[in-house]
C-alpha cells in the first residue's frame, strides 16, 4: 500500500516536472524595413535585439503601403501599418516594421495623434519610427522603442516603473530615462524565451 502511494506521488511529481519544463515554442522576430530607412539603422536594431532574443531575421525592404498614408497630415497611420504587417506575418513569427516616416493613431479624442511606435497587445505585429526620436541618440532610442513595441506583442501592458522599457511615453520621448525591463516585465518575457540576464 505504501509502495503504491509512493509510486503515485512519484508519477505526479514527474508529470508536474515535465509540464513545467516543457519548452516554450520560440517565435521568430522579423524586422521589416519600410521605405527608405537606412540599412545601418535596421542593422543596429537587429544586432541589439539579438543580444536579448536570438531568433531575429531581417526581411527585404518594402515600400510603405499606400493604404496607410493619411493625406490630411502627410503621415502614416500606425494602426493601418500594423494591420498590414499582421496580415503578412506567418504563424510563429512577430513582425516589427521600422520606418523614418511620421506615424500616428487615434488616442482618446484626438483622431490623429503622433507617436513613436504602436503594437498589438498581444499580437503578431508592431511598428516603430525614428521620426519623433532625437537625432543625437536615434539608434539607441529606436532600439528602446522597438523592444517596447515587441513587449506589447508578448502581452506586456504599459508599466508604471519609470525606468522600465514598457513605461508609457505619455506624449513625450522618455527613452533616455529607460534602463531595462523591470523585474515583473522581465519575468514575463523570460517565460517566453527572452534572455535578459
Amino acid at each position: 500500500m505504501v509502495i503504491k502511494k509512493l509510486i503515485a506521488v512519484f508519477i505526479v511529481f514527474i508529470s508536474i516536472s515535465f509540464i513545467n519544463k516543457r519548452s516554450v515554442e520560440p517565435i521568430i522576430v522579423d524586422i521589416q524595413p519600410l521605405g527608405d530607412i537606412p540599412k545601418q539603422t535596421v542593422e543596429h536594431v537587429r544586432k541589439e535585439l539579438q543580444k536579448i532574443y536570438p531568433n531575429v531575421e531581417v526581411k527585404k525592404t518594402i515600400p510603405l503601403p499606400k493604404l496607410a498614408y493619411y493625406e490630411g497630415r502627410k503621415r502614416y497611420r500606425a494602426d493601418s501599418l500594423i494591420h498590414y504587417l499582421n496580415r503578412q506575418t506567418k504563424a510563429g513569427y512577430v513582425t516589427i516594421g521600422l520606418t523614418i516616416k511620421d506615424i500616428s493613431t487615434t488616442k482618446d479624442e484626438i483622431k490623429d495623434y503622433g507617436i513613436m511606435g504602436l503594437g498589438y497587445c498581444p499580437g503578431n505585429a508592431c511598428v516603430a519610427s525614428t521620426f519623433r526620436l532625437s537625432k543625437k541618440n536615434v539608434l539607441e532610442e529606436l532600439f528602446k522603442t522597438s523592444i517596447h513595441e515587441l513587449g506589447h506583442t508578448q502581452g506586456l501592458p504599459h508599466c508604471p516603473v519609470k525606468t522600465c522599457f514598457m513605461r508609457d511615453a505619455e506624449g513625450k520621448n522618455c527613452t533616455g530615462e529607460e534602463k531595462e525591463f523591470c523585474p515583473k516585465c522581465k519575468a514575463v518575457l523570460e517565460s517566453k524565451g527572452w534572455d535578459l540576464n
